[in-house]
């Protein structure tokens, strides 16, 4: 409950700031984009990728080809679709870095005290970004083969395993979230996840009903912004500096917020 009240946080603090919002959804929308138009070329050209790829199937009579083909055109499209749902946020995340960057700057600036930088120029930022990112997805990768064999166990592979599946992703998702506030302030990968495994809880409830909203990219451009916002509330908390005050009040409640 406390992480889905990071989340909750988050989306408030981004209605508070409109502007922000706005300026946090350019790098989502960009993304969706791109991969819109990945997919509408991945259905156009499957099938002639597919039938590239097995020259040897040409000699094959009715119907063992066209089965064969089309199954493995099904499969590819599948497959391209799956790994657009993976990825997609990593690759959201490592395009709008310099965007969110800000924006939890202007989040942690909100809460008052110190605004942590890291003092990186921002090809090296996007570079350790995009490292990171990429040794997150392979471990997603491990997580989801191991479980994807795990779901051909009768009852448990179509019961545990796909809400195991589910807070698997949650906890990686908000490693890749609260990744943008704690690399500002020079918190490596490892160190990350060990933070975040010594709060699995408060990750999970924060993580994975994301992980359900964000099974439709479109909804994720939207919910984005204050997802990154909720991340770094959740960090100020993970890292010591003070929970988040609610400051719908007004300027008060924000002045008492940072005294206390």
């Amino acid at each position: 409950m406390a992480g889905l009240t990071y989340l909750g946080k988050g989306q408030r603090w981004v209605a508070r700031n409109r502007r922000q919002w706005g300026f946090g959804l350019l790098p989502g929308l960009i993304t969706l984009v791109g991969y819109a138009a990945a997919v509408v070329c991945l259905a156009l050209y499957a099938d002639d990728a597919v039938a590239w790829a097995t020259p040897f199937a040409d000699g094959w009579s009715s119907p063992w080809a066209g089965l064969l083909r089309g199954g493995l055109t099904v499969l590819l499209f599948g497959g391209g679709l799956l790994l657009a749902l993976i990825s997609f946020t990593a690759v959201t995340l490592l395009v709008g870095q310099p965007f969110y960057e800000e924006l939890s700057e202007r989040v942690d600036r909100s809460e008052g005290g110190d605004v942590p930088e890291s003092g990186l120029p921002l090809w090296r930022e996007l570079w350790i970004a995009a490292r990171e990112s990429l040794a997150v997805l392979v471990r997603v990768a491990v997580w989801g083969v191991l479980l994807f064999a795990l779901g051909f166990v009768p009852v448990v592979g179509q019961t545990v395993i796909p809400a195991l599946g589910f807070c698997v992703s949650g906890y990686f998702l908000a490693e890749e979230l609260t990744a943008v506030a704690l690399q500002r302030r020079g918190v490596p990968l490892r160190e990350r996840l060990r933070l975040l495994r010594s709060r699995k809880l408060l990750a999970l409830g924060f993580g994975v009903p994301l992980t359900l909203l964000f099974l439709v990219p479109v909804v994720a451009v939207f919910v984005m912004p204050g997802a990154v916002a909720g991340a770094t509330l959740l960090v100020r908390d993970l890292m010591g500096e003070g929970a988040a005050e609610d400051t719908s009040d007004g300027p008060r409640a924000q002045d008492e917020s940072a005294l206390s």
